[in-house]
């Protein structure tokens, strides 16, 4: 037996303690990605209880994850610099326990310490995690919760270091953490999460594309924050309860800050949003559904969807600035044209007037 083999996963080993976070990682046509993530998150001394939601994807994904559980595949790491967090692998076989959404959602079911939930449809970002988020709430003693995407992957110390944080912050609601680039880990994608501007609803990275090494206040990024980057962001339980959950009409994109703008709307009683900086998540970005973080690597499916979701959000929250941006979406429209992305500038236009992408 090799060395690795011996050694029985961080996360999931017996503890003397209680687990008090869940992870929900949602699986969609990405199993490979998937894999790695957990290779990477079971390196953790955190005793902790993961959940991932195969999220109807049609192909053979539920299969490659019981032989990644089984031992018969091996996460492979896209990037000879991040293999070191998925390699060598964790003992197998993994035990994991394998159910279906009616199951999850009954409130009925044990929760184990590694789960496959079966989603037979795709239920979009907010559903997918919701499903993950009502399974773990079976247990009464996860008292924090982390949504991580699943083409992230993260460091030995980044889920202690987020339930630190937490657990140090009075009345915690949303936390994120240090977001890097998986392809150029020395470049953050982002601190914590976005600054959202209300008139145009274009987001901005806090810190986006700076070095790793640069100097800021971890308090003055949290007070920056208007809401959490969904690649990496985690709710506690009674943020849930009061809350509740994410959104699922938008079904891609918009449910983190329409998540933040329901927690503002409580005024005196809104819950704090933290910023767990010595945690570091490594994060492909856009791998499922063509978002690069670039307006210019968008194709049309994402640009349907955050063009549509940003009309919903604005409709819901803001409705007197609706006329706004139903103009604003013209304007992205003439700017794909100029830019000679016709299929692009079709899709904002469908989804401004409303129809099927």
């Amino acid at each position: 037996m090799r060395a690795a083999e011996a050694r029985a996963p961080g996360a999931l080993a017996p503890s003397a303690l209680p687990p008090l976070l869940g992870v929900v990682i949602v699986n969609f046509r990405g199993a490979g990605d998937t894999i790695e993530c957990l290779e990477s998150l079971l390196r953790s001394t955190l005793p902790m209880k993961v959940v991932v939601v195969e999220n109807g994807s049609g192909d053979d994904s539920m299969e490659r994850l019981r032989a990644w559980a089984a031992g018969q595949l091996d996460a492979a790491a896209e990037s000879t610099e991040m293999s070191a967090f998925s390699a060598p692998p964790v003992a197998k076989p993994v035990p994991v326990t394998e159910i279906d959404a009616a199951t999850a959602e009954s409130g009925r079911a044990q929760v184990e310490p590694l789960t496959l939930i079966r989603s037979e449809t795709n239920r979009g970002f907010a559903g997918g995690n919701n499903l993950g988020l009502r399974y773990l709430l079976g247990d009464p003693q996860l008292k924090h919760l982390w949504l991580l995407n699943n083409d992230t992957v993260v460091a030995p110390d980044a889920a202690m270091a987020l339930l630190a944080r937490m657990m140090a912050t009075p009345r915690v609601g949303m936390c994120g953490t240090v977001v890097r680039h998986y392809w150029e880990p020395d470049r953050i994608q982002a601190l914590n999460g976005s600054a959202f501007n209300l008139f145009t609803g274009a987001s901005r990275s806090l810190g986006g594309e700076q070095p790793a090494t640069i100097k800021y206040s971890p308090q003055d990024v949290a007070d920056a924050t208007d809401f959490v980057l969904g690649a990496s962001l985690a709710v506690s339980r009674d943020f849930l309860t009061e809350v509740g959950f994410m959104e699922e009409r938008y079904f891609l994109y918009f449910e983190e800050i329409d998540w933040a703008v329901r927690n503002r709307k409580l005024r005196g009683k809104a819950f704090e949003t933290a910023f767990a900086h010595g945690a570091n998540v490594f994060h492909k970005a856009g791998r499922s559904i063509g978002s690069g973080s670039a307006r210019s690597t968008r194709n049309s499916f994402a640009d349907y969807w955050l063009t549509r979701a940003r009309l919903k959000f604005i409709w819901r929250h803001y409705p007197l600035l609706w006329p706004l941006h139903w103009l604003v979406s013209w304007g992205l429209v003439l700017r794909r044209l100029l830019r000679r992305r016709g299929a692009n500038a079709s899709a904002i236009a469908r989804a401004a007037l409303g129809r099927r992408f």
